[in-house]
């Protein structure tokens, strides 16, 4: 049976920067690295919190992005 081992987490964060001329949102994306692989969805939340407090943009969304290794 195959297994997957984590190897890391990512923690990204995406702002509207504004609109374009048709009226859809412009996102930038930030990605903070290194983050502990045990940590919660809420502490990823209150971190992605704290982290918009130092921005003047609007958060539109926060995703975990968690890399494995398949060992068969």
């Amino acid at each position: 049976m195959a297994e997957a081992l984590l190897e890391g987490t990512k923690l990204r964060l995406l702002f509207e920067i504004g609109m374009d001329e048709d009226g859809a949102p412009i996102l930038r994306a930030k990605t903070f690295s290194n983050v502990n692989k045990d940590a919660t969805v809420d502490q990823l939340s209150q971190a992605a919190q704290a982290i918009t407090v130092l921005s003047k943009d609007t958060l539109n969304k926060v995703e975990r992005n968690d890399s494995s290794e398949i060992i068969a």
